[in-house]
């Protein structure tokens, strides 16, 4: 026989309608600053893996610095694009310009497929990111980004100021108690059909799946487009957790997902004022409510968000040859008028 050629390990197989099927996250432990905690929020300790392209990713990063954790939850990134075997530490001078590591601070590592058999040699399965990792112990809490971003609201509070703690924070925080089942019932469809539902357009591997996916993401913005026209943020006066979670999708969709995923049914910018309003508010403002945090964690890799995706589609779908990415639209948030500032 000769050799055959392995399979891409980042191409998915389609469900029997030809829809993308996400996988589930397989690392689900809890930082707990509660005694006894298996895995104790202390500063130092932790370190948050990831690709400031991926939109689960972006939504730790925004996180991690709205709760001001940069000086105890270190930061390490990784590459911008997948390698043969997934996300990785490129070591060359364009990567670098991106802040991307040239290898793992902690092992030495070159993939963070590595940093997954080191937790655990007989893991199968994706090597997604983000990772949350315990330098104590070696080894994985979560890669879960929608539970790692509620151990940064909470559990490292006790080693921040008074001012920076949740129950100190305007409306309640991020995830205040009385909003928790509003929150819930907003993240839940929103993530099916906007977070995920682009990647459901996408990914789609029929024509029929792909045009489905996509009708629900336009319904779905249209529904946030009418949330949105008489509040600033998604459940009022003060940003929470729904918002965090839908800013990453909302800023790729222009660049990204109009074109590459083609969900070119409308454009925030042209086509949803009340969105494109709230994503301009969230994107710029260097107020106390948020210190810059969503534009620091976009600006620097906007311009690669496309090129990202065109890849990763190519990965996905098992498209061979090379990547032609479309040179439009202009790569900007468009900045605030006076009288649109809060």
């Amino acid at each position: 026989m000769g050799d055959q050629k392995e399979e891409d390990p980042i191409k998915y197989k389609p469900g029997a309608d030809g829809s993308f099927q996400r996988t589930e996250s397989a690392f689900r432990d809890f930082i707990s600053n509660a005694p006894g905690s298996k895995f104790p929020a202390e500063k130092g300790r932790y370190a948050l893996y990831l690709s400031p392209g991926c939109p689960w990713s972006h939504r730790t990063m925004i996180v991690r610095s709205l709760k001001k954790l940069e000086n105890i939850v270190d930061l390490y990134i990784c590459s911008l694009t997948m390698g043969p075997d997934g996300w990785f530490f490129p070591d060359d001078a364009e990567s670098a310009k991106y802040q991307c590591l040239p290898k793992d601070p902690l092992y030495g590592l070159s993939t963070v497929k590595e940093l997954y058999l080191k937790a655990n040699p007989n893991y199968v399965g994706r090597y997604t990111v983000p990772v949350l990792w315990d330098k104590k112990t070696h080894t994985m809490v979560s890669n879960e980004s929608s539970e790692i971003i509620r151990m940064f609201y909470t559990e490292f509070d006790h080693l921040l100021p008074e001012a920076d703690r949740e129950v100190n924070r305007p409306g309640g925080g991020f995830y205040p108690k009385h909003l928790q089942k509003e929150i819930d019932d907003l993240n839940e469809w929103i993530y099916h059909t906007v977070n995920n539902g682009v990647y459901k357009s996408g990914f789609a591997f029929s024509q029929g799946a792909y045009e489905e996916n996509v009708e629900k993401v336009f319904q779905s913005l249209d529904r946030l487009e009418k949330i949105l026209s008489d509040r600033p943020f998604l459940l009022g006066e003060h940003i929470t957790e729904a918002d965090i979670r839908l800013f990453p999708t909302i800023v790729r969709f222009d660049v990204a997902y109009n074109t590459i995923f083609m969900c070119n049914l409308g454009t925030i910018r042209d086509h949803y004022p009340n969105l494109h309003l709230w994503l301009r508010r969230l994107y710029w403002d260097q107020s106390e409510k948020t210190h810059g945090a969503f534009q620091s964690t976009t600006a620097p890799w906007i311009d690669q968000y496309k090129s990202g995706y065109g890849h990763s589609r190519q990965r996905v779908l098992g498209i061979t040859g090379p990547v032609i990415l479309p040179k439009g639209p202009l790569v900007l948030v468009h900045s605030l008028k006076e009288r649109e500032k809060l």
